[in-house]
């Protein structure tokens, strides 16, 4: 069997849960990344007999499209499926539903879902350094949760699991921008999985493209890209809403 651990993550914390997950069921992992550029994206061949651990963002409580149309490019063949939906210790909402019927409608067989978190994207001291080692620990627990039950008769009842359908609406942005702390290295650029930033203005960003993912500010070596004013306006919203610490939940 092997180990499929799909994921969408522009700053890192998404895919560290993924993988956390991925190395306590054992075998062969290969790991996918969808969220690159366009041109540098490999969609791996899954069989019937893999197991699939699909982790993605949430973002304002749902999952970005640009990652579920990607994920909508693999064949499942009809393989058993863990989604996780990863979220910066404020709420997950309807990512997880969402996820569930994606994975579904592309004939994955979903055996069980995840709520986890992550450093927030955008105000990184909410969510500061987790998945910590008691996430860890945590993931591991649900791991052997859900390999007792595909070891099981494979018959798997459709989950019940928290938020809405029809699912809330989206947000866009914010849209980072570089100060003049930029030194033009393009990084930002080369990096950037919607293409929203220009090699010939680097420090300006196509709002139309961009998806509000962060994965530029993550990557600048010098820090120079952010979202400016905005950001102290988000975490002094966000304060209430993230300063307790979530747990992380499994549904199986």
């Amino acid at each position: 069997m092997t180990i499929h651990n799909i994921t969408f993550s522009p700053t890192g914390g998404t895919r560290r849960v993924g993988e956390l997950l991925c190395k306590e069921f054992g075998g062969e992992c290969v790991t996918t990344e969808l969220c690159t550029k366009k041109e540098n994206l490999k969609l791996p061949g899954i069989h019937t007999d893999d197991l699939t651990v699909i982790s993605m963002p949430v973002y304002a409580g749902r999952v970005p499209a640009m990652a579920v149309e990607r994920l909508k490019g693999i064949e499942a063949n009809g393989a058993r499926c863990v989604i996780i939906a990863v979220y910066g210790n404020r709420a997950y909402e309807d990512a997880l539903v969402e996820m569930q019927d994606v994975a579904t409608g592309m004939g994955f067989r979903v055996v069980a879902a995840i709520a986890a978190i992550a450093e927030h994207s955008i105000c990184r001291m909410y969510g500061s350094g987790r998945p910590d080692a008691e996430d860890a620990n945590e993931l591991a627990s649900f791991a052997a949760d859900i390999l007792r039950k595909i070891k099981g008769d494979g018959e798997y009842a459709p989950l019940s699991l928290p938020g809405n359908r029809p699912y809330k609406q989206g947000c866009k942005g914010p849209y980072p921008t570089a100060n003049d702390n930029c030194t033009g290295c393009g990084t930002c650029a080369s990096e950037c999985p919607a293409g929203a930033i220009s090699p010939d203005n680097l420090k300006g960003n196509d709002n139309g493209l961009c998806i509000g993912c962060m994965r530029c500010v993550a990557v600048c070596p010098v820090q120079a890209r952010g979202i400016g004013e905005r950001l102290n306006m988000l975490v002094a919203h966000l304060e209430p809403l993230c300063r307790d610490r979530k747990k992380n939940e499994l549904f199986a």
